[in-house]
């Protein structure tokens, strides 16, 4: 079940963002050679008009092919002889489908829920630590250390990545912002006897609304894709290594473990509202982390071909489609590489 459950997430995510590409390009006047979901030999193949349109036989990818797109074409109605905006909404089309799916998948799991997670406090635990050091009822958390806080999913991220436990905040309180100085949490002794920090606080709960769910969701989608950039920053820095990461195979596991949590160990039946409810999450974060890994100024992604539209805005003239294409190679190597490595360390956690 994990394996069909995450093909189907691929396939809708791959698919989704081919489709933004070919739809701004065709309304951009520009040839679309073939749509293709999968990779592989074709299962099915259609031609309709300029395009052909197929189904391969491998899902782990899926392309637009446009006319002119990594070469020279004399076609008017080719990439390159497009107006320098036009390509530019081509090319960032893929990204903004991926976030707008992510967007709807986390609308539909914030409607589901029977009740929406604030960041504001509405009571403490007995001795609350973070009461006496500066919190009180009512307070909407809005930062913490300097990072803006949209989501509990915020909190939860600040509050077990600090180093000493103490906690610049900034909340509204009475309709006003206010600034706390060394607020902390009450903690706890942990299973290998160390003392680790706990919230000693609850939060409101907010009724599921249309208003409510679209703002929820906004603000969600903002943190799934701060959090992939936390994360790159992290890798850069050398907080988490490559063995940290997971690629297709490290998430059908993940999907494998949300299914057994959601399976009444009794019984074996599923929690079918828990387990739609877990792999909306899994999606739309998915979806978000392609969206925004395409957006990094790296040669083979949408952002390494933004760039180089940039370059050709700012100079007057393209780069020579030659020496573009060499740099999306030498790319798309070194990610096809990274990708290897990710998968035999999912392997070898598996093993």
């Amino acid at each position: 079940m994990s394996i069909i459950i995450a093909i189907i997430i691929f396939s809708l995510i791959i698919t989704i963002h081919e489709f933004g590409h070919f739809i701004a390009a065709k309304s951009n006047g520009v040839k679309v050679n073939e749509f293709a979901i999968g990779m592989g030999p074709a299962l099915l193949k259609k031609q309709k008009g300029e395009t052909m349109y197929a189904l391969r036989a491998f899902p782990i990818g899926g392309y637009c092919a446009m006319e002119g797109e990594d070469s020279e074409s004399a076609d008017g109605k080719a990439f390159c002889q497009k107006a320098v905006w036009r390509r530019m909404i081509i090319v960032l089309a893929g990204v903004f489908m991926n976030m707008i799916l992510g967007l709807v998948l986390l609308m539909i799991q914030t409607g589901m829920s029977d009740a929406i997670v604030t960041t504001t406090v509405s009571k403490f635990e007995e001795k609350a630590v973070s009461h006496q050091t500066g919190l009180e009822v009512g307070d909407e958390i809005i930062a913490i250390n300097g990072m803006r806080i949209f989501t509990s999913m915020d909190m939860s991220y600040k509050f077990s990545n600090d180093e000493d436990g103490v906690y610049d905040m900034v909340v509204v309180r009475n309709g006003q912002r206010v600034s706390l100085k060394d607020v902390k949490l009450s903690t706890s002794m942990g299973e290998n006897g160390k003392e680790v920090v706990h919230y000693d606080f609850w939060v409101e709960p907010k009724d599921v609304t249309v208003g409510s769910v679209i703002t929820q969701s906004l603000k969600q989608t903002a943190t799934d894709a701060r959090l992939i950039y936390i994360s790159l920053a992290d890798i850069v820095r050398g907080k988490y290594s490559l063995k940290d990461m997971s690629g297709p195979i490290g998430i059908v596991g993940s999907i494998g473990e949300v299914i057994d949590s959601e399976r009444d160990r009794d019984t074996g039946k599923i929690d079918w509202n828990g387990l739609i409810n877990s792999i909306l999450s899994i999606s739309s974060f998915i979806t978000i982390n392609v969206g925004i890994f395409n957006l990094l100024p790296l040669p083979a992604l949408d952002g390494g071909r933004f760039i180089f539209l940039l370059l050709e805005a700012v100079r007057g003239k393209p780069v020579k489609p030659e020496h573009e294409g060499l740099v999306h190679t030498v790319g798309m190597a070194c990610l096809l590489l990274l990708m290897v490595v990710i998968t035999v360390s999912d392997i070898t956690k598996l093993v």
